[in-house]
């Protein structure tokens, strides 16, 4: 099911580690080792504080490892300078928890969508209105949602915009930072939904951050088991709710 040539993000004995209070350190990411294939899902879960969340932020260079590489195609990310950083971030994407706060509440949402391609380019402010209506076409919301604000709209229509803003730039990874969690059941299974599609329709490559290991299951391809910084379980095959076998996997 995975071939090493599908390889396209590798992290090796990743740690991260923070200072604390009275001297001492606190590590988040302890020796992780993980591998990220094209047009797959990589879920990641565990329990909040497990360095989940801290590992997708060094994926999309939000932070640096202490120790450690994160090798996207074979580039150590962390030996990137600031502009070949900031151009690679077309690369990866990142869907946040809260599809309120992450929009900015006093722009209309053809600025919300076409801001990443004019900040690089690869946009003219003529071409925003219909670029926009084609984004939100893509995650099946109407086009005359371009000229609403996020405070008109529900938290899952909030959230198909984040989602839209973030492949506006067609990223080969996107990472969803517990990107379900906010919203209701019913809208978690239509979020979900969509994003399997597009998975499908354009080949994208998904980290899926999530607290709760039955929509995980549902969602990827492998999964990681995260335990106070540690990936105390990998399963590349079945369901963890059926075949994880460490005792914090059944725990959860």
């Amino acid at each position: 099911m995975f071939n090493e040539s599908d390889i396209v993000l590798s992290a090796k004995h990743i740690v991260k580690q923070f200072p604390a209070s009275g001297g001492r350190t606190l590590t988040a990411c302890n020796d992780v080792n993980l591998n990220v294939y094209k047009g797959k899902t990589l879920g990641i879960v565990g329990e909040s504080g497990c360095g989940k969340s801290t590992f997708v932020r060094m994926v999309i260079s939000l932070d640096k490892p202490t120790s450690g590489e994160i090798l996207y195609h074979g580039k150590n990310l962390a030996d990137l300078s600031k502009k070949e950083t900031w151009l690679n971030r077309q690369n990866m994407q990142m869907v946040f928890q809260d599809p309120f706060s992450s929009l900015d509440p006093r722009l209309k949402i053809v600025d919300i969508l076409t801001e990443p391609l004019i900040n690089y380019g690869k946009l003219k402010k003529s071409e925003k209105e219909a670029k926009a209506r084609e984004l939100l076409e893509m995650v099946e919301l109407p086009g005359d949602f371009v000229d609403r604000y996020p405070h008109n709209m529900s938290g899952g229509q909030r959230q198909r915009i984040s989602i839209a803003r973030a492949l506006s730039l067609e990223p080969e990874i996107l990472v969803c930072d517990e990107a379900t969690s906010a919203l209701d059941v019913s809208v978690q299974e239509k979020i979900c939904e969509l994003l399997v599609r597009l998975q499908r329709e354009k080949d994208i490559t998904y980290l899926f951050i999530c607290h709760d290991i039955g929509l995980v299951d549902l969602m990827s391809h492998q999964v990681a088991v995260m335990y106070l910084g540690n990936v105390v379980e990998l399963l590349e095959k079945g369901r963890l709710s059926v075949n994880g076998v460490h005792p914090y996997t059944k725990a959860l």
